[in-house]
């Protein structure tokens, strides 16, 4: 972790799953401060009380702000001194924001608008955004959001030179186990002894670990080009299986109850869209989606254009490798949340 020796690192929705999977990475490494941005108090008391218990030795490096993506104003003043950013703060619970849609304008776009323009006016020198498959192709409130998030980071980055901050943005697919997703719901559901609910066991979705997520934002950090989008060659498996892997491991044949798609969703995810891997470069176990960096004079293209494309077409939850039931409970037993569960419940 050379390249954060000693920097100052901000997360914005710090207290959320991300931050708090950052945290455990970074804590005990050359890292000077981990600063935490977020609008919950209580949520903060509560990070900062697990890690005074868990890591006392290096706990002094979190340092808490209260404030508001929303308000320029906060952002700005948690941003003195700062090297870098993860912006995770977000609107991203699809229901809601279909019923409120200008709540998450006001979190997902002006929000990150806001972190972006007292970035570029600290002179932070990297800002990794974090976005979500469902602003490929999005037919939510939540997606079109985060679409639009996405255009203004990209757009952000054309106003500033790379050489004084570097803005890239990551995309990826459903963080198992993370805060308000469905495994830790499924969870509930078992021990309760109440059926566990599911909406439509055909839909397919991408599934990754936290650290995995983690693992995808480092790589922009320390690859990526600014305006860059770039996305992990994620896994993916079927609602169906996930919940058959999820009462497998817990309790065999518990009940499984279907109660049909919510408000917004779909039934599968989209990572790169058909116009985006036109121009998309494969890097491995990631790609990446170069900015349009040309400029607002469209003339010359009737007079030449850009013929070649590259091959590759839509990557979904569809045609990506698509998990069994045993191959998703060996992604679940990786993750130390289902251990600790799973040892609760076996204790019992």
């Amino acid at each position: 972790m050379g390249i954060f020796a000693n920097k100052t690192l901000l997360i914005t929705g710090g207290t959320g799953s991300f931050g708090n999977a950052v945290l455990n990475r970074f804590l005990r490494t050359d890292i000077g401060e981990i600063r935490v941005l977020s609008r919950d108090e209580k949520k903060q008391d509560d990070m900062r009380h697990e890690f005074q218990a868990k890591m006392p030795e290096v706990a002094d490096k979190i340092k808490f702000y209260i404030g508001d993506v929303r308000d320029l104003a906060s952002v700005k003043n948690a941003m003195h001194g700062v090297d870098y950013i993860f912006h995770a703060a977000a609107l991203k619970q699809v229901p809601s924001c279909e019923f409120f849609p200008m709540e998450a304008v006001k979190t997902n776009v002006i929000g990150t608008d806001n972190v972006l323009t007292a970035a570029i006016e600290a002179g932070v020198k990297n800002v990794v955004c974090l976005s979500t498959d469902k602003a490929a192709y999005p037919v939510n409130a939540m997606g079109t959001s985060k679409a639009m998030m996405e255009k203004v980071i990209v757009a952000k980055s054309r106003t500033v030179s790379p050489d004084k901050t570097k803005i890239c943005c990551t995309r990826y697919g459903n963080v198992m186990c993370s805060r308000g997703s469905v495994i830790p719901l499924w969870i509930e559901q078992i021990k309760a002894g109440n059926p566990i609910t599911i909406t439509e066991p055909s839909m397919t979705r991408f599934i990754m670990s936290l650290d995995e997520a983690v693992d995808l934002v480092l790589f922009a950090f320390e690859n990526g080009v600014s305006g860059d989008i770039l996305v992990q060659k994620a896994p993916a498996c079927t609602i169906g299986t996930l919940a058959e892997a999820v009462t497998g491991l817990f309790k065999p044949d518990h009940e499984i109850k279907v109660i049909g798609i919510r408000h917004g969703e779909k039934m599968y995810e989209t990572l790169l869209t058909n116009e985006e891997c036109a121009n998309a470069i494969d890097l491995g176990d990631f790609y990446r989606v170069p900015s349009d960096k040309r400029g607002l004079n469209y003339d010359k293209y009737f007079k030449e254009g850009d013929v070649d494309r590259n091959p590759l077409t839509e990557f979904d939850s569809h045609n990506t490798e698509l998990l069994n039931v045993e191959q998703v409970k060996e992604k679940l037993l990786s993750l130390q949340y289902i251990r600790d569960e799973l040892a609760a419940w076996e204790a019992k």
